[in-house]
């Protein structure tokens, strides 16, 4: 039987105070690293009590909640489909968006601010509203 080989895992993170931890590499450390789009972003805008404004035209979370609405009236029939411009109901679809706001509603839990708490609420209760409605009415003739 073959020997098995060994290797060894060396961090070099260089992280401070560590124990273990390798000094980094000094030609490394003085290159800019370019931002990862999952790296978390630096204000803390989307956090409660925070006061800074979320940059004009920049994504944020109200944003995401209404993109998200937007798909679910569109789906209940509510909203003319912005390509084909003709209504359409697709309750599975309407579905599925919704619970993917109530989704976002409890990952989301005390990292929002209230305004983002209030408008989630509201846009969840109206599309709940308007689903069963439309559940109620059947399938278009």
């Amino acid at each position: 039987m073959a020997e098995e080989e060994s290797f060894k895992v060396t961090d070099r993170r260089g992280r401070a105070g560590e124990a273990g931890a390798a000094e980094p590499d000094a030609r490394r450390s003085a290159e800019p690293r370019p931002a990862s789009p999952r790296a978390p972003r630096a204000d803390t805008t989307d956090r409660p009590g925070a006061s800074a404004a979320a940059e004009p035209g920049g994504p944020d979370l109200q944003g995401l909640f209404m993109m998200i609405a937007r798909s679910a009236l569109i789906n209940l029939g509510e909203a003319a489909d912005p390509e084909t411009r003709e209504r359409r109901v697709d309750l599975e679809q309407a579905r599925e968006a919704i619970d993917v706001l109530l989704l976002l509603r409890d990952k989301t839990s005390g990292n929002r601010t209230e305004q983002e708490s209030r408008l989630l609420e509201e846009i969840v209760y109206d599309l709940q509203m308007r689903f069963v409605r439309a559940a109620e009415a059947g399938p278009p003739r």
